[in-house]
């Protein structure tokens, strides 16, 4: 298995690793992360490996810098564009070399969906290769677009230029392995590299995803990803239980892996979401990993914490604000709690907007150009709608019924057998 980038893209591809280990298949697995060697730090067991490939290549600094740049970039397929540029493409040849290598040694390969060196050496090598998406707004259908909903004849001419925009900007990229193997280029990056032939999973909730007709019938939903909490998420503080027995409910506010881990623009989100919490008058824990440094004192009203594993602390909250990524958003829906979301990229838009269609989200923020006040407004707006808390409430109820692992082994196992 290989995914890369975030904690949100690595976390899905560990839940699934041990549930195909604990149904009996030795599993490696191969992470590449931009900013961390956490997992490279996690202990191996017999029949279960975590590598990494490619070493962190940022700092505090330079992160910060490629975050603001993709941020501000108003079209989202130059920001698509721009962050394949920044933070793929300069780890692409190591993970080209660990995909060459767990083909070799493996009798099925999985991966996330963007890592085209894994599908490339996978299709060279004659392994088969599955595919998980961890976002539906991805994949083509008539029904639906990221941009919104316009019925069949705009969204197929929508998805139509999407298809030209993303072949002329991606298809460089696997086109370039592709040659030093002596391989024909693509046609077209979402039917030949994206989705497998024989297996793509969804691994979306049901309840926020509906399986679209017109996808091709090697698509299938199985659900979240989901796992107990691992190591790299830290543990519950201890100051978290008295804060939250002293009061009302607080919401939780985080910007995940995508806040800034500079001092000087983390000083400004933690000034930003305490400035929200006092104006909204609510009680809030604030996420963020270096807050001592900040300048920042905790009181009754406001609990700064660096981490929190996001399933022993959402569902003791009112609300969370986030920024949209898919881990998130999937842990805040399952705890059964509203969101108010703070997108920086288009994908995270569209988790924003998929929320508010299912009436546990306000309107989506923008990071380039929220303010304390707007934030406010729309925290206001989420705990001040009882019947929207309900609906959380029982879309999460309805997502603790699901086995989105199981699920995804099963079809794992019924499509390739379990020594194919």
């Amino acid at each position: 298995m290989q995914t890369w980038g975030s904690h949100g893209d690595v976390r899905p591809f560990l839940a699934l690793a041990e549930g195909l280990h604990a149904a009996g298949h030795d599993v490696t697995l191969v992470v590449t992360t931009i900013d961390t060697d956490a997992y490279a730090r996690m202990a191996a067991r017999p029949g279960l490996r975590i590598e990494a490939a490619g070493a962190p290549l940022l700092g505090p600094a330079e992160a910060q810098g490629i975050m603001e740049e993709i941020y501000q970039v108003r079209d989202p397929m130059r920001q698509a564009a721009t962050l394949m540029r920044l933070v793929f493409a300069p780890v692409e040849d190591a993970m080209f070399e660990a995909a060459q290598r767990l083909c070799a040694q493996s009798d099925l390969v999985i991966g996330h969906f963007i890592v085209h060196p894994l599908q490339v050496a996978a299709q060279h090598a004659g392994v088969p290769y599955a595919s998980v998406f961890l976002a539906h707004g991805s994949l083509p259908t008539v029904h639906a677009h990221p941009l919104g909903t316009f019925g069949p004849t705009v969204n197929r001419a929508l998805w139509w230029l999407t298809r030209r925009m993303l072949n002329g900007a991606f298809n460089h990229y696997p086109d370039r392995l592709r040659r030093q193997l002596g391989m024909p280029p693509l046609r077209d990056i979402i039917d030949d590299a994206w989705v497998s032939p024989r297996l793509t999973l969804m691994a979306v909730s049901p309840q926020i995803c509906v399986r679209q007709p017109d996808w091709p019938a090697q698509v299938h939903v199985c659900g979240f990803l989901d796992m107990p909490n691992v190591a790299v998420e830290g543990a519950l503080p201890a100051a978290l239980d008295a804060f939250l027995a002293a009061g009302d409910a607080p919401v939780y506010m985080t910007l995940g892996s995508w806040t800034p881990e500079q001092p000087a623009a983390q000083r400004a989100t933690l000034a930003l979401f305490t400035e929200a919490a006092r104006l909204a008058g609510c009680r809030a824990i604030i996420q963020s990993p270096s807050w001592q440094d900040c300048g920042v004192v905790s009181d009754d009203r406001v609990l700064y914490v660096s981490a929190a594993p996001h399933h022993a602390i959402f569902p003791r909250c009112a609300a969370v604000v986030h920024h949209g990524g898919a881990g998130t958003t999937q842990a805040a829906t399952l705890a059964g709690k509203p969101s108010v979301v703070i997108a920086h990229i288009s994908e995270q838009e569209h988790w924003g907007s998929e929320l508010r269609r299912l009436g546990i989200a306000g309107k989506v923020l923008r990071r380039r150009d929220v303010t304390a006040a707007r934030l406010a407004r729309r925290i206001r707006e989420v705990l001040g709608q009882p019947e929207m808390a309900t609906r959380a409430a029982a879309i999460g109820a309805a997502m603790r019924r699901e086995n989105g692992v199981q699920v995804a082994v099963g079809l794992i196992e019924r499509e390739f057998g379990r020594n194919d």
